[in-house]
């Protein structure tokens, strides 16, 4: 691993210290660490990985262009976080699971105030999920579910028998993306993570609620019509986003952005 953005000690001085040198997790975590934030602040980041032709799936999967240093870095930004906020579609598709505790991680969370792990938002209108899974019977933290005030009250009720919270942020089926980032930080839920999938990240863009993109760009080319990293409503200008830092190992880019 190197540090190409911002020059660093740990950039190399010449091609010959392409620096095979694997980086600690605490190295990965002072790098990727969430910004101070003041007593009523907030910081959404999103985690996405895309080819070279901006495909962000294969075969409906991202897992098939990522690679072991960006799932060495997925489970770092996981492990800083308070709460992974990731869509329905994704639940379903990826077979999510609830967020483990990393004891790798532990003492960085401690002192941070978190709990053992970072707990699941689902962000959902239709409610249209399985209980019993995992992700809802046996969390570390709490899974919640964010969805609108009109979600269907048969699910409701179905979601809060199951001991899941659920989070109302809209006031009509549909949720607010920028109220559901609100709602979660008064829940002390203030250090955000989204994973996708590329519609609920569309939407974080368009309603300008998206503080940091940390997207891995993976050196493969995909062709076919697979989705961008973001997809649904466009924006009316589009949002100019500043460089925080790039690393790179393997031909993979790993990179921050974070808004202006």
């Amino acid at each position: 691993m190197r540090r190409l953005f911002p020059v660093t000690d740990q950039t190399p001085a010449s091609p010959r210290d392409r620096a095979d040198r694997e980086w600690s997790l605490d190295e990965l975590a002072d790098a990727y660490a969430y910004p101070s934030l003041g007593p009523d602040g907030h910081w959404l980041r999103a985690n996405m990985v895309s080819t070279l032709d901006g495909a962000a799936q294969h075969d409906g999967r991202s897992q098939p262009i990522s690679g072991e240093t960006d799932m060495k870095i997925f489970g770092t930004l996981r492990a800083l976080a308070d709460v992974v906020v990731v869509g329905a579609e994704t639940v379903r598709q990826e077979g999510y699971r609830p967020a483990r505790a990393r004891e790798a991680f532990a003492a960085r969370r401690e002192a941070a105030g978190q709990g053992p792990a970072p707990a699941i938002a689902v962000v959902t209108a239709r409610m249209d999920l399985d209980f019993s899974l995992p992700l809802f019977t046996s969390p570390l933290a709490p899974t919640l579910v964010v969805t609108g005030a009109t979600a269907p009250a048969d699910r409701v009720a179905e979601a809060v028998k199951a001991g899941v919270e659920v989070v109302v942020a809209g006031d009509g089926a549909a949720v607010d993306p920028a109220r559901a980032v609100r709602e979660l930080a008064g829940r002390g839920l203030r250090r955000q993570l989204t994973e996708g999938g590329p519609r609920l990240l569309g939407q974080f863009v368009a309603a300008d609620a998206l503080d940091e993109l940390c997207l891995t760009i993976s050196p493969m080319l995909a062709a076919g019509d697979a989705q961008r990293i973001a997809g649904g409503p466009s924006v009316t200008v589009p949002h100019r986003l500043a460089p925080a830092s790039v690393l790179e190992e393997a031909g993979f880019l790993f990179t921050s952005y974070r808004r202006i």
